[in-house]
């Protein structure tokens, strides 16, 4: 920690970053010692950027600047959506706590009410993820999905406007602003996976700043780390450097973790499940795992064709 007597928290300046920013200051406020906290608001990529971000090379759009302020020494936390942080980190950097995970599911928002089969037939859904495009196709054939960006509250002001039928997003972030109520369904994920580590806050700091370190930990929870290793392990092998339609969850019961994830075409036409279960003191080993028997049954062939030029989306 180099900020003298203040703790310095860099996050993006959404509302769902500055609810999450907030939501870490005030438990870092709540330990022993006290300390006294800065939050320093930092733009990133992905909030300049109008394109959708499956077409733009590279990852870690919402995490990049912040990362480098860390490293900088203008930052001493970085609060993060576990989910938009790369699987590979920078030299340097650690991830020093993981929050209790809020509700991993996605959520369907819709103007026409209920779920996904209540939907007209070809209704426009928007989304900007890989991921919720490939499942929505799979599910729903017939739906236009058409790209999405922004923020929680500008997506929900563009439904409103009658730009689309429904939307889908997080269920964790609706909840944190105070939005639950006008969630139409939560969509289930053993049919619609959530993103590895949704629903999860991250606390990132150099790995260097064992003070900062040692204050960080004191936050985490074990068992939605273990949860998370596991997903961000499968995701690590199956990625090969590029954003990919994976879906994967992991929960621990009695000391045993069980993660289930699938890889899916973005036409929704081909799909890859799996699940596996195994000690949850051994995480990372059981993602490395499932990811392996993913590529092994067809999720290579998927993934491959993904990553051509003309296997992106039209």
């Amino acid at each position: 920690m180099t900020g003298g007597d203040v703790l310095r928290i860099g996050t993006r300046g959404s509302a769902l970053a500055s609810w999450q920013a907030r939501h870490v200051a005030a438990r870092l406020e709540a330990l022993p010692d006290r300390p006294a906290i800065e939050l320093v608001e930092i733009q990133t990529e992905g909030d300049r950027s109008v394109l959708p971000l499956w077409s733009q090379p590279g990852k870690a759009f919402f995490t990049k600047e912040i990362e480098q302020a860390l490293l900088d020494g203008l930052v001493d936390v970085a609060v993060h959506s576990l989910k938009d942080l790369a699987t590979e980190l920078p030299p340097g950097l650690a991830i020093g706590a993981v929050l209790q995970r809020e509700d991993p599911r996605d959520v369907l928002l819709s103007r026409h009410g209920g779920d996904l089969d209540a939907l007209p037939a070809g209704a426009r859904v928007g989304t900007s993820s890989l991921r919720r495009h490939a499942l929505l196709a799979r599910w729903r054939g017939d739906l236009v999905l058409p790209d999405l960006r922004g923020n929680v509250p500008t997506r929900i002001d563009r439904l409103d406007a009658g730009d689309f039928d429904a939307i889908v997003l997080a269920a964790a972030g609706v909840k944190r602003l105070g939005l639950e109520g006008r969630v139409g369904a939560f969509l289930p994920p053993a049919r619609f996976p959530p993103a590895v580590g949704q629903g999860a806050i991250a606390l990132q700091v150099r790995a260097d700043d064992h003070a900062t370190l040692r204050r960080a930990r004191l936050l985490d929870d074990a068992a939605t780390r273990r949860a998370v290793s596991a997903e961000r392990a499968l995701l690590r092998r199956l990625e090969g450097g590029c954003q990919v339609p994976v879906g994967a969850l992991a929960t621990e019961l009695d000391g045993t973790l069980s993660l289930s994830a699938v890889v899916c075409s973005l036409d929704g036409r081909r799909s890859v499940e799996g699940r596996r279960e195994g000690a949850a003191a051994r995480a990372e080993e059981l993602g490395r795992s499932l990811a392996g028997e993913l590529l092994d049954r067809g999720a290579e062939e998927i993934l491959a064709a993904i990553r051509t030029p003309a296997g992106g989306r039209s």
